[in-house]
């Protein structure tokens, strides 16, 4: 079975109780965030690892959102919030590792809460930066290392679990596969002890 495959199944079975599941931790970690991510976005705008939807409500009226997420169960409930919100989205079934549209999509590109649950992280923001539009807009956000060492130990015994049982990784920092790859960090934002950080990032023009 490949690695998409496995993911695909797993949260296929979590996609019935993800929003319920989630909800401490939006109040007490994500606070703000969805908001803040979401607020920049403009004009056409890709969403990744789209999920349930939870970001839907926080885009701006004029953005035009295509979304992907390999999930067909979490779909699905991303469908149902699009319609019961009145937002025009397409929202369809793809793979962070290989986005099946052409270089220069995209104005924005947005993904919040799901690198740490992508197999391949680094290839997954490589994928966003090239169907980003030069001058366009990197919105990541996610759970990382924490920024202390006592944080950091116990988030390496959480991996011990989370990573065999679900793929999730509590370790990781996109921001420095944004950084290697030339993006330009024009906001940049940690909180609660440096586990959640956001970002956003301007693709050169050159």
């Amino acid at each position: 079975m490949s690695t998409d495959e496995s993911q695909r199944r797993y949260w296929d079975r979590q996609a019935p109780s993800y929003d319920q599941r989630m909800s401490f931790f939006e109040r007490r970690l994500v606070r703000d965030t969805r908001a803040w991510i979401c607020g920049q976005a403009s004009g056409d705008t890709l969403e990744v690892a789209i999920g349930t939807g939870l970001n839907l409500p926080c885009y701006p009226h004029d953005v035009r959102l295509t979304g992907v997420e390999l999930s067909p169960a979490m779909l699905g409930l991303a469908r149902r919030r699009a319609a019961a919100l009145g937002r025009d989205a397409d929202l369809r079934l793809g793979t962070a590792h290989h986005l099946d549209f052409p270089d220069g999509s995209f104005g924005s590109v947005v993904c919040t809460l799901s690198l740490c649950a992508i197999p391949d992280d680094r290839r997954a923001v490589a994928e966003m930066i090239r169907v980003l539009r030069p001058g366009g807009l990197l919105l990541l956000a996610d759970h990382v290392a924490g920024a202390t060492l006592p944080v950091r130990a116990l988030q390496l015994l959480v991996d011990l679990v989370s990573v065999p049982l679900a793929g999730e990784h509590f370790r990781r920092r996109p921001i420095r596969h944004v950084r290697a790859a030339g993006m330009v960090v024009e906001r940049h934002e940690r909180y609660a002890r440096g586990v959640i950080e956001r970002l956003a990032a301007r693709k050169p023009t050159e």
